[in-house]
């Protein structure tokens, strides 16, 4: 090869490598862009509704802390959006990010659409990356708030927790619910994910089902006006399908604080089922069965750190919890809107409160020493 051949030679490589190093870093800028980019809608309050102009979702806020702010947009309807600190890459080691807040709502509908229907399910989630914690706390659908916004159109400002998303709906339901959330007990969100019944079903299903075991007992889910045998469920082990699992999760014949526990039975034993070697290969039936029918304002980012965390974290260290039984008692209220006496739970909002600032600052519930009795209410995937 002559020397002119040489030159040329490694000029076109020197500008081959050049335009390859131009697109990757066109690609990684791509990806990163994209990869903080929340997946679902921005969340707006029509400002017909009157509500405050700002709203930040937790005030006393270290500046590295996810939060959320509601301004005014110019298309006259405000936007919360959220400013979020995360690290450049997704596979940074995800135990020295910051403490973050998701608010985790399970509609009651049938359908491919998350944005009808009542919040079914409301639980708060807590994930604490440094001590690798996750806790869980639930809030009953049932109790009697004060929802911002609705007096305007409903003559009223009081309803059903579980109807604040259903008023907020078709594009406001999660805004809605948070700001509930807040004003009436302090809960300070970040982020927020919903999801319908169909979903559940369709990711159990596309795991292979889940396996449990029920309680001494069994669980007996028939009312006087259902006696159909799918409610029972005897004690011992069993193969739930999807549709099996939605059934054990929703009943509350007993109570809504009994449901809650056949919430986190089956919780445990889908994150169980998960961590399965063989559910990687399951990943393409898994993530079809909620694509486009899942709501979140999380990034992918955000997601990776979430994964990434669950497979580090003990499972004793997945907390669910509840507010003390003791707190509740039973009652009626006449509801203007549905113009008939409905049940609500009668409870103390300033106890309440006084627990949720305290899971706001991850001091309750307690961490039970190993071997240790948790307190009632509280229980883990152990």
């Amino acid at each position: 090869m002559s020397s002119s051949q040489k030159i040329t030679l490694g000029i076109l490589s020197a500008i081959a490598c050049s335009a390859l190093l131009v697109v990757l870093y066109i690609a990684s800028q791509a990806y990163q862009a994209w990869s903080q980019r929340p997946l679902g809608p921005a969340l707006e309050y029509p400002t017909a509704w009157e509500l405050p102009a700002t709203w930040t979702a937790s005030p006393g806020t270290p500046a590295s802390q996810p939060t959320s702010t509601l301004v005014s947009s110019p298309e006259g309807t405000s936007t919360l959006s959220f400013d979020t600190e995360t690290p450049a890459s997704p596979f940074l080691a995800c135990n020295d990010l910051p403490t973050m807040t998701v608010l985790a709502i399970g509609t009651d509908v049938r359908s491919d659409d998350y944005r009808y229907g009542r919040a079914d399910v409301m639980r708060a989630v807590r994930v604490d990356f440094q001590a690798q914690r996750v806790t869980a706390l639930e809030f009953p659908r049932d109790l009697w708030v004060k929802i911002p916004g609705i007096e305007r159109n409903l003559k009223t400002d009081r309803q059903k927790l579980n109807t604040a998303y259903a008023y907020g709906n078709p594009e406001h339901g999660p805004s809605l619910l948070a700001r509930t959330l807040d004003l009436n007990f302090g809960l300070k969100v970040d982020h927020y994910v919903v999801v319908n019944m169909n979903v559940f079903v369709d990711v159990v299903d596309a795991l292979g089902g889940l396996d449990v075991t029920i309680p001494e007992g069994g669980i007996d889910g028939r009312t006087s006006t259902d006696r159909s045998a799918r409610l029972v469920f005897p004690e011992g082990p069993q193969h739930l399908s999807g549709e099996q699992a939605l059934t054990l999760a929703r009943i509350r014949n007993i109570s809504v604080f009994e449901r809650a526990k056949h919430q986190n039975l089956v919780m445990c034993a889908l994150r169980k089922e998960i961590e399965r070697p063989g559910t990687i290969f399951r990943l393409p039936a898994i993530i079809s069965s909620f694509m486009d029918n899942i709501q979140t304002d999380l990034t992918p980012e955000q997601i990776s750190q979430l994964a990434c965390l669950g497979t580090q974290m003990p499972r004793s260290n997945i907390v669910f919890t509840s507010f003390p039984l003791g707190l509740f008692k039973p009652g009626e209220v006449y509801d203007p809107v549905l113009k008939q006496d409905v049940f609500i739970w009668n409870s103390n909002f300033g106890t309440l409160r006084g627990y949720v600032s305290e899971f706001n600052e991850g001091t309750w519930p307690p961490i039970s020493p190993p071997g240790g009795t948790p307190e009632p209410g509280i229980s883990s995937c152990e």
